[in-house]
């Protein structure tokens, strides 16, 4: 069987997953064999966030490149299997150099943290090619906006019980039954166009230029809250219609 245009994508997905999970691994290998503590540096995290967000940008387009021209029968298994090893696997690596080597919290609940990111985006996976929401959108967090959020959490702060605390609440987010919008048409611009920036501030910051740190929190401060203003509103929403229908009641 012949891959299609968008297979192609999926499988350059796949790679930038595994190229990341090896720029992290040098990294930590590199230091250790000088006999030197391990620090986390920022020249190799920010290649291995950048290989994830052109991970992200080939995933966004394979499935416009596929409804615009001709699809395999494997391209949707080849998508799921992409998505594991790059907002999957690559996020929860990510998750264990930034905190295994930190001695500021046992390993054992940093190994469950990342695994929770790697078995929430299975399942999140595995569910999204079963159900079907009546809207068309996402019921739970996107993987590659899960893995994100890791990655916001990450770079943003450093490893202690709070922030390990917000890697389980991603994770949970992947497989809750909050509906996330799916970038369509003028969406799905907007989200390339926030790839492309991030692409650029994370740059900025691993070249040590000036003003590379504050785009590094403003960027990742606006993906948490983007991640986390979604349920909000679903939480008000729901309340709304609570007081609705018990006014309803009352007057009924």
């Amino acid at each position: 069987m012949r891959l299609s245009a968008a297979d192609s994508l999926s499988l350059g997905n796949a790679v930038c997953g595994f190229l990341a999970v090896c720029v992290l691994a040098w990294s930590a290998v590199t230091q250790l064999q000088s006999g030197a503590p391990f620090h986390p540096d920022q020249r190799y995290f920010a290649t291995a966030v950048v290989l994830l967000l052109i991970g992200a940008t080939c995933d966004l387009f394979d499935g416009l490149v596929a409804r615009r021209f001709r699809a395999s029968a494997m391209g949707p298994e080849l998508d799921n299997l992409a998505d594991v090893i790059s907002f999957g696997f690559a996020p929860a690596f990510m998750v264990v150099a930034w905190a295994g080597f930190s001695h500021k919290l046992p390993l054992p609940i940093v190994l469950l943290a990342a695994g929770s990111v790697l078995l929430g985006g299975v399942v999140r996976l595995a569910r999204f090619a079963c159900i079907k929401t009546k809207s068309g959108d996402f019921m739970g967090l996107p993987i590659p906006m899960g893995a994100m959020t890791v990655v916001s959490i990450v770079l943003l702060f450093e490893p202690s019980y709070l922030t390990i605390t917000g890697i389980f609440l991603v994770a949970w987010l992947m497989v809750s039954r909050i509906e996330y919008p799916k970038p369509r048409g003028q969406l799905a611009a907007v989200v390339f166009a926030w790839i492309m920036i991030n692409v650029a501030c994370l740059s900025i910051w691993a070249a040590d230029l000036p003003g590379g740190d504050e785009l590094i929190k403003v960027g990742a401060s606006m993906q948490i809250a983007l991640v986390a203003a979604i349920p909000l509103r679903v939480l008000v929403f729901k309340h709304e219609q609570r007081k609705e229908r018990r006014a309803a009641e009352r007057v009924g």
